[in-house]
């Protein structure tokens, strides 16, 4: 179930909003306080915010443009200023559509719709924990500010831990991924190819309790 952010100072288009929403089959949370949205939306992590430009306390533009600075979820504008410079400004700012209102509410599902298949088919291939972003598309590792690219054996191995979080994943699921056949692979091989993960990682600045060893078993992500 997808998640959307409200971010609307008007109680009955909120609350209509919510309704909608909820009707429709998503999860829907409200902003509670103007002054920290972008607390709240770093707290919640939703899929998608509806945002006004029209806020108390806060300028909604300079807003957009701070969201779209500190997260990577999309934003679409709803409100009643049908301007085509807010329009253009709210684009440049990060915002991924623009809806004036009164809005009628087919065309509103449609745009969230479509805008939440785009950004769910854009990160598909993007597994991130912990502040550690796996690029499978171009087997990139980054971490904050920092990237290394990955052997095709580290892609491997850092893509089944990460898809296993919290989970220890077996030495030997480990060698039938990375090797895919029946001849004999010297167990210190595997060894030497975490060994070498594991120095990637540090290179970037992940501590090194991210990849974890669990002694006679295999290796797990907590």
């Amino acid at each position: 179930m997808y998640s959307i952010f409200i971010v609307e100072d008007e109680r009955p288009i909120n609350k209509e909003l919510a309704t909608l929403l909820k009707r429709n089959g998503y999860e829907t949370h409200s902003v509670i306080s103007f002054d920290r949205i972008t607390d709240e939306v770093a707290e919640i992590q939703p899929d998608l915010i509806l945002l006004d430009l029209g806020l108390p306390c806060i300028d909604g533009l300079c807003l957009c443009r701070t969201l779209h600075r500190q997260s990577n979820v999309p934003i679409i504008i709803v409100t009643s200023r049908t301007s085509e410079v807010d329009e253009l400004l709210s684009i440049n700012y990060g915002a991924d559509d623009y809806i004036t209102k009164p809005y009628h509410a087919p065309i509103l599902l449609a745009r969230i719709a479509s805008v939440l298949r785009r950004t769910h088919a854009t990160h598909a291939n993007i597994i991130e924990h912990n502040g550690v972003k796996l690029d499978l598309s171009n087997s990139v590792v980054t971490y904050h500010a920092a990237s290394a690219d990955l052997t095709k054996n580290e892609l491997r191995i850092l893509n089944l831990l990460m898809v296993h979080t919290g989970h220890i994943v077996m030495r030997t699921e480990l060698q039938d991924t990375l090797w895919q056949s029946n001849e004999f692979i010297d167990d210190n091989t595997l060894t030497v190819n975490i060994n070498r993960l594991r120095g990637t990682l540090t290179h970037i600045g992940v501590s090194n309790d991210f990849l974890q060893t669990k002694r006679g078993m295999g290796y797990r992500i907590p």
